[in-house]
């Protein structure tokens, strides 16, 4: 046995060969604990290996290295060196260091094993969202040093802060060198991105760094040049996925290497390896772009949560909208409320008015698809000089049930689950747990009668064109992302998300299809729909310049009123209050299992059972998330109290350690998926 008194002995049939082949273990720290990419559940552990002394100052910590593992040669990163091993037995030796380069800093690597944790995945997943791969000519470019960051005279972002309730506080605790976490509900109009980087600039005063993660390209494209204006040139860097492999990763590089204090970009940037980090900020936390893909499928807003945690730092989470995780960040007392004041909303927001009922959105005047308030506010807005901007819902989304009276969306009587139905005239059924809900009734007018939400429309610019002739009808969706537009008068149509931003505002903003969104079948329609409303109207001028707003959609509903109050703090609460009595995210800790039937059914039964775990299904998958049929057939999903949700999280890591080293059918793990409609 090897151990911190012991000698580390050499293995392998090359150490009688002779002295030229023996290979000599470091004088100090000999063994190296290695992270192995391989992302096995039953493999998710470090390894110790010899490090040969003529590697002894290559393979250091955070540092890439080469090892022979189940007799390959695979990639690893060097979490630790010390003096001896409790492995019992002969160790085998680092082949080779890759580089010298420390590209996985002990903070950053502390946090990959939270989110593997967290999320029961393994470490070399995360590490693969983590860390870039490597490129050579990257790393031969020789390091700039960390260069001071100017003090600015030009600081309109801080005197907009001034219009938040404790703003200045805030801005006053960074500079401090303190850690606040805060919960901003950002007011109307196009001045987040100086905001944000008026965070930054205070807390590079304080001597640390940023990481600023925000949804998409265009929103990264504002965050710097805001950076730049503030803090000058050269001062930050921007980290996409659309860099290319060589540039993200000399990028990567330069903060690593402590060249920079600031750090802006989407979902990858929440683990930049930043020096000294004092603040991470995340951008309209409920995008569904803030969701990653890949496993182990963590959240942007819970990545940079638990890091702020780890390491001690400040942590703002903003958006025009408000989520029930950041009304229960507030609600728990880890984050403080940043709100404006109402008498500051009133002047920054536009006149919204919302369609009288569904009949009458629906009922067509001069303007094509448009009901009378909409054609006359898109007029208006026309004839005064001012681009328009007209909201679309995306195609694709499952229809949905409501009550064919008030349009309220079924939900299961036993787990108040989505119901669906797949063939017109059949039974609407749960699409979580699989019960069939024979003789429905709706819970707010009693009705027996349902119906499918109807989703989108098409040929939305033809009709407009022909409603609104001589007007210029621009659209912006996938494939054709508009950044900006100008002034003039014209007709830009554009799906939630790809709105561009016009100069001087929007004179109106019409939202069409509420209910398409509405009454979609999923946990988070309401404020969903809610969100997306508030980011459209967010770029329409204030109703004191004459800007206004027509929401297709029943003045009645919580979201409706929500945004014609402009209250995302007050829908929020209400949303989180509901969701905690309906037993619901985030007041519950849900994971969803996907795979092959047997395969979800074995791994149910091998976890080990949390306090007051609640199973529901096996179903079938929804159509509008299924997989290859040979991958994935049904889900479970898997409710516990929010406290017991690490242990759920380490049981199904277990199970599947379990079931991968029998080399058992895989099955897709996540626990609170954005989307368990």
């Amino acid at each position: 046995m090897t151990s911190a008194t012991s000698a580390p002995r050499v293995r392998g049939k090359r150490a009688a060969a002779g002295a030229s082949a023996v290979k000599v273990a470091a004088a100090v720290d000999p063994v190296a604990r290695v992270a192995v990419e391989v992302s096995l559940p039953h493999l998710d552990r470090p390894f110790d290996y010899l490090v040969p002394e003529q590697l002894a100052l290559s393979a250091v910590v955070g540092s890439r290295v080469r090892v022979r593992f189940a007799g390959q040669l695979v990639d690893g990163f060097v979490l630790e060196r010390s003096p001896g091993t409790e492995h019992v037995g002969r160790l085998a030796f680092v082949e080779r260091s890759v580089s010298p380069e420390v590209v996985l800093t002990p903070e950053v690597s502390r946090l990959a094993r939270a989110v593997a944790d967290r999320w029961a995945g393994t470490l070399a997943d995360v590490l693969r969202l983590a860390v870039p791969p490597r490129h050579a000519e990257a790393e031969a470019r020789p390091t700039l040093g960390e260069t001071p960051i100017p003090e600015r005279a030009v600081r309109t972002g801080e005197a907009a802060w001034a219009r938040y309730g404790s703003g200045r506080q805030l801005l006053t605790a960074l500079r401090s060198g303190r850690s606040p976490r805060a919960v901003w509900p950002a007011l109307p109009g196009p001045d987040w991105p100086a905001e944000i980087a008026e965070l930054v600039a205070a807390t590079s005063a304080s001597g640390r760094g940023s990481v600023v993660v925000v949804p998409d390209a265009r929103d990264v494209q504002r965050v710097d040049a805001a950076l730049a204006a503030r803090l000058g040139m050269g001062q930050h860097i921007v980290l996409t996925a659309d860099l290319g492999p060589a540039e993200r990763y000399r990028r990567y590089l330069r903060v690593s290497r402590g060249e920079v204090r600031a750090v802006v970009g989407t979902r990858a940037a929440a683990f930049a390896p930043m020096h000294d980090l004092g603040l991470v900020v995340v951008w309209d936390d409920g995008d569904d772009l803030h969701a990653e893909p890949r496993a182990p499928y963590p959240h942007v807003r819970e990545v940079l949560i638990l890091r702020a945690h780890l390491a001690n730092a400040a942590a703002v989470v903003g958006g025009h909208a408000v989520t029930a995780e950041g009304a229960r960040l507030v609600a728990t007392g880890w984050a403080k409320l940043v709100a404006p004041s109402r008498a500051e909303i009133k002047a920054r927001a536009p006149l919204v008015r919302p369609g009288d009922d569904p009949a009458a959105a629906r009922q067509p005047s001069g303007g094509g698809r448009l009901p009378t308030l909409a054609w006359e506010a898109a007029h208006a807005a026309l004839s005064d000089g001012s681009p328009v901007l007209i909201q679309v819902p995306r195609r694709g989304y499952l229809p949905a049930l409501s009550c064919d009276s008030c349009r309220t969306p079924l939900r299961c009587p036993t787990c108040a689950g989505p119901l669906a139905t797949s063939d017109a005239g059949t039974a609407p059924s749960c699409r979580w747990c699989g019960r069939i809900a024979t003789g429905w009734e709706c819970r707010e007018c009693g009705s027996h009668r349902f119906r499918a939400t109807v989703v989108g429309a098409r040929r939305t610019a033809e009709e407009l064109g022909r409603a609104f002739p001589g007007f210029v009808v621009r659209t912006s969706a996938q494939g054709q992302v508009l950044d900006r537009v100008g002034a003039a008068p014209s007709l830009v149509i554009a799906t939630p998300g790809a709105e561009p931003v016009a100069d001087g505002g929007y004179g109106a903003a019409l939202l069409l299809d509420g209910w398409a969104l509405l009454t979609r079948a999923d946990l988070r329609a309401g404020e969903e729909a809610l969100r997306r409303w508030l980011n459209a109207a967010a770029l329409v001028r204030p109703a004191s310049e004459g800007g206004r707003v027509v929401v297709l959609a029943d003045s009645s509903l919580r979201a409706v009123q929500a945004l014609v109050r402009f209250d995302p703090v007050g829908h929020a609460e209400r949303e989180l209050a509901e969701r905690v009595a309906l037993g619901f995210p985030p007041a519950v800790t849900f994971a969803e299992l996907s795979g092959d039937a047997d395969a979800v059914d074995e791994l149910i039964a091998a976890t080990a059972t949390p306090p007051d775990m609640q199973v529901l299904g096996p179903v079938p998958v929804p159509t509008d998330r299924a997989r290859p049929r040979s991958q994935a057939n049904v889900r479970a999903l898997i409710r516990v109290p929010r406290t017991s949700g690490a242990d759920l999280a380490a049981a199904l890591h277990d199970a599947q350690a379990v079931r991968s080293a029998r080399k058992a059918t895989a099955v897709r793990v996540r626990i609170d998926p954005v989307d368990i409609g």
